[in-house]
């Protein structure tokens, strides 16, 4: 079943709605992401804005009391490259940051970046049914 294509101005939406704190945070999380990797989708899900690749998600930025995280579904593969990331479990993985505190913005863009390529990495490995 195909999906239509969130609208920008859902996405704009998400960001009007957001505490200032909040919204300069995520905007900044929001401008590093795409620089890094421009051909993620962005899209409000679950009410966070996550990235998709291909209609997988890869990132998203959960704004929670105090600070924002940047999930990384597919945190687990990265884990060694990025000893920043937090939490436990299968595949997703975190990083905290404290509103009103610079971002690490390099950070961020090395970590889209690598999560991309751990994603393509995974396509390319993955069993081919039917052939």
């Amino acid at each position: 079943m195909r999906r239509p294509l969130q609208s920008p101005a859902l996405v704009n939406a998400f960001f009007d709605s957001l505490r200032p704190d909040q919204s300069e945070t995520a905007q900044t999380i929001h401008r590093a992401i795409l620089a890094a990797a421009p051909q993620l989708r962005p899209e409000v899900k679950w009410g966070n804005l996550c990235y998709l690749n291909d209609g997988d998600n890869l990132l998203a930025v959960v704004l929670h009391k105090v600070n924002a995280h940047v999930q990384v579904f597919n945190g687990v593969m990265l884990v060694a490259e990025f000893p920043e990331l937090e939490g436990a479990g299968k595949g997703m993985r975190h990083i905290k940051m404290r509103y009103r505190q610079p971002v690490n913005e390099q950070l961020i863009r090395e970590l889209a970046l690598a999560s991309v390529q751990a994603w393509a990495s995974s396509r390319r490995h993955a069993p081919r049914w039917g052939g």
